[in-house]
């Protein structure tokens, strides 16, 4: 019987080198050092390695399979963005490899290392922090990167993101149109991008109004979630009825469904006591018991846009311009955020 396939990683293990080294001999080699070249070819002839057309009929020699890691499955906001994604690469029979984080650095790594190791065509991702060096060290092994919902700070990567400084300020400004001064924010963790620009937009339409950026009271979450927000309400409740906040706005719309639960729970009525605004919104925004006012994405286009970018750089490689994508995010008005009928002396 014949013995087991020779594998890349066995010839990248007989000439002491890695799999992207092995893999560069075999589709960059002009890249590649002509000592370890040589090395490399040697390894192939003495192992009997034979190529597998079919994974390298791609830019690379890599599979026509992407991958797309998001932060958390469970959020519908990234479910529409997959819906996006997988619009555009069904088109192109390109099947997609559904990866969550859930917002942690670890597993993001661990997901990028398998992804890797699937030799996939493409990455798309939207990151736990910046993390450039592991998706640098991607691309320097062939694999395609683009940010989702995240803004590229390299100009050799392309990204599609949502401008949620400009979010952040439209949400305030419409509670402080309202007439609402003690106002909340509430969202985390804050080594998101997502949550640190959307404060960031929050306190410059408190500034630009004339409002002192401390009046804008932060309640920390350690993360987007319904549970998250129904926590933050017991601790928004737990003030001083003299000075508790007449309005929030909250990082997603599932912490702002939470902070609702939590509200009415305790017969605090929305919008007449506390006003509130998330952001996203998601369908459930629309759906919920008092229909939630939220700052929208172009969700679905978000991960279409991306998709169509990494299709692009892997057919056109040569003609390919990076972009940074930014779109501009609209704010829905709904029952939530209506103005109060109660009286808000010096609030």
């Amino acid at each position: 019987m014949p013995g087991p396939a020779i594998s890349i990683r066995d010839v990248a293990s007989r000439a002491g080198v890695s799999v992207g080294t092995v893999s560069n001999v075999l589709n960059r080699p002009d890249i590649v050092a002509a000592g370890t070249r040589t090395r490399v070819l040697a390894a192939i002839s003495e192992l009997g390695f034979v190529p597998n057309d079919a994974a390298r009929q791609l830019r690379r020699g890599r599979s026509r399979t992407l991958g797309l890691v998001v932060l958390d499955v469970a959020n519908p906001f990234f479910t529409d963005v997959a819906r996006g994604v997988e619009d555009a690469t069904s088109a192109a029979g390109m099947p997609v490899i559904f990866c969550n984080s859930d917002g942690d650095a670890a597993k993001e790594r661990a997901y990028l290392d398998l992804l890797e190791e699937q030799r996939v065509q493409g990455v798309l991702i939207t990151p736990v922090d910046d993390a450039s060096e592991r998706l640098m060290r991607l691309r320097e092994r062939g694999v395609l990167v683009i940010l989702l919902d995240h803004r590229s700070r390299r100009p050799d990567i392309c990204s599609v993101s949502v401008d949620d400084r400009l979010g952040g300020a439209l949400a305030l400004r419409h509670l402080i149109d309202a007439g609402h001064r003690r106002i909340a924010f509430v969202g985390g963790p804050q080594h998101l991008e997502q949550v640190r620009d959307r404060y960031a937009g929050a306190v410059q339409a408190m500034t630009e109004t004339g409002l002192p950026e401390g009046q804008l009271r932060r309640f920390d979450t350690p993360s987007l979630t319904v549970a998250a927000g129904r926590d933050a309400a017991a601790r928004m409740l737990g003030m001083p009825r003299t000075s508790r906040v007449t309005a929030v706005f909250c990082a997603n719309d599932l912490l702002a469904l939470g902070v609702l639960q939590g509200l009415t729970r305790q017969q605090v009525r929305v919008p007449d006591d506390i006003a509130l605004v998330g952001y996203d919104d998601i369908e459930f925004a629309a759906a919920a018991a008092v229909p939630l006012s939220s700052v929208r994405q172009p969700r679905q286009r978000l991960g279409h846009t991306a998709a169509t970018l990494l299709l692009d750089e892997a057919a056109n490689p040569d003609t390919h311009r990076h972009r940074q994508v930014v779109f501009d995010p609209e704010l829905v008005v709904r029952e939530s955020s209506q103005e109060s009928r109660s009286q808000r002396s010096g609030g």
